[in-house]
């Protein structure tokens, strides 16, 4: 840990005239990470500012809050906090994170902060990069997170993305610093978990400085992704115009700029949240551009609409509707009516409408849950040929003021694989037949 002291102390330049904004959660990641700046406080003279977010889903929450709110009092600090009342029916990691960082952004304008700091250690640039990979992303989508993010009025600094949980949880034992555990931490049924769980621990005992590792591979990724942007930058702009692709000067380029403008095109639209971007995304876009159809459309997430009109492709937002929904399906997705689907990760004795066993090979990825739409139509299980969704619903006694909201199931290509609870489609495997998905509607 003394790293990460000679780092803040020594080479980002702080002075009394600096202000630090920290997240701090209460764990001993965050807890490491105050009880360090506060002894950069004490040698500088600078001034700290602690931003907690209560997340409002576990019963110690008010606890852990009140707690780092007495902690900072006691350390003369000051202390801003928020909670969160609602969260959405989308990914509540991702949401929550959204809303976390929003909030960051407000104290650090509120309090004019050159500094926004963060606990994010290398277990979690561990995860993160083994999570991309699994799933699928961009060159800077690979490399996990940065150390250092330059934003427009502070900079983002995450110093001890070089130190292990272990090494911070010693810390805290060692400085006598208390700190809450977050048990939800030690649950399977979310993806970083698992990886925490049971990857982690194997690479370490490969190599007990697999973290550094990781994060050299982190750097390099940068560093090539950063030469490629500015190789990309003059080219995007004279084959997009006014938001609108040109098709016939984006196919003269080559295929790695193509790429990347894909993906520049998308994190656009969805932030820095790469997660949610995904090389299925990107497939169904090149899909559309290469087509022989002269128009045509795909959905992508929160209501993103791809239109191509002969030469052009044109990104729109559908119009919101409240009760409409679109969700990518992972671990466990919460829907409006109260239910939720889950994504199981091994075998149970249930052959109902409520389970769908799914090959990977035959469906478009990534899946998603939405609100039925006009025109929608299914290839039954059982039956030759298609049948339009709302027959279905009439042929199962579905209440009108039901149908809109009741999940349908579908692949990257809007083929709908599944009503729960009402019927499966072609797709659905037999229990000895091979697949790798397995869907329960509860």
């Amino acid at each position: 840990m003394q790293n990460v002291y000679d780092y803040l102390l020594k080479e980002l330049n702080l002075d009394s005239k600096s202000i630090i904004c920290a997240g701090i959660s209460g764990g001993p990641d965050s807890m490491a990470l105050l009880d360090l700046l506060i002894k950069v406080k004490k040698e500088l003279g600078l001034t700290l500012v602690v931003a907690h977010v209560n997340h409002n889903v576990r019963k110690e929450s008010n606890e852990e809050e009140e707690y780092v709110r007495k902690f900072s009092k006691d350390n003369d600090l000051i202390f801003e906090s928020m909670k969160i009342e609602n969260i959405g029916d989308d990914n509540f990691e991702n949401e929550a994170r959204t809303i976390r960082y929003n909030f960051f952004d407000q104290i650090c304008k509120k309090y004019k902060a050159n500094y926004l700091m963060t606990a994010h250690h290398g277990d979690d640039l561990i995860e993160t990069i083994l999570m991309r990979i699994v799933r699928g992303s961009t060159l800077k989508g690979y490399s996990g997170f940065s150390k250092i993010i330059e934003k427009d009025e502070y900079t983002l600094v995450r110093p001890l993305i070089t130190v292990t949980k272990d090494e911070l949880v010693k810390y805290c034992e060692d400085n006598k610093v208390k700190y809450y555990i977050d048990k939800t931490n030690l649950e399977d049924i979310h993806t970083r978990n698992r990886y925490r769980k049971y990857v982690l621990p194997f690479l370490k005992s490969e190599n007990k400085l697999v973290h550094e590792k990781f994060l050299k591979y982190s750097e390099t990724l940068l560093m090539y992704n950063e030469y490629i942007e500015k190789e990309v930058k003059d080219k995007f702009n004279k084959v997009i115009i006014d938001g609108v692709l040109d098709i016939n000067k984006f196919k003269e380029l080559d295929e790695l700029i193509q790429t990347k403008i894909i993906y520049n095109i998308l994190e656009k639209i969805y932030g820095d949240d790469l997660l949610i971007i995904t090389n299925a995304h990107v497939k169904l876009m090149f899909d559309l551009i290469n087509c022989d159809k002269a128009q045509g459309f795909i959905h992508l997430p929160n209501n993103v609409k791809v239109i191509k009109s002969y030469d052009k492709i044109e990104l729109t937002f559908e119009e919101d509707n409240q009760d409409k929904y679109e969700i990518e399906i992972s671990d466990i997705v919460n829907l409006p009516n109260g239910k939720n689907i889950v994504v199981l990760h091994e075998e149970i004795d249930d052959n109902s409408n409520n389970i769908i066993r799914l090959s990977s090979k035959k469906v478009i990825m990534p899946l998603y849950v939405r609100t039925r739409r006009n025109g929608d139509k299914m290839e039954v299980k059982g039956m030759e040929g298609h049948k339009k969704v709302n027959d279905i619903f009439i042929d199962s006694k579905i209440k009108t003021k039901d149908r809109d909201s009741w999940p349908i199931v579908c692949d990257s290509e809007n083929n709908v694989v599944w009503i729960p609870g009402l019927k499966k489609s072609k797709y659905d495997e037999q229990k000895e037949k091979s697949y790798d998905i397995i869907l329960r509607y509860i």
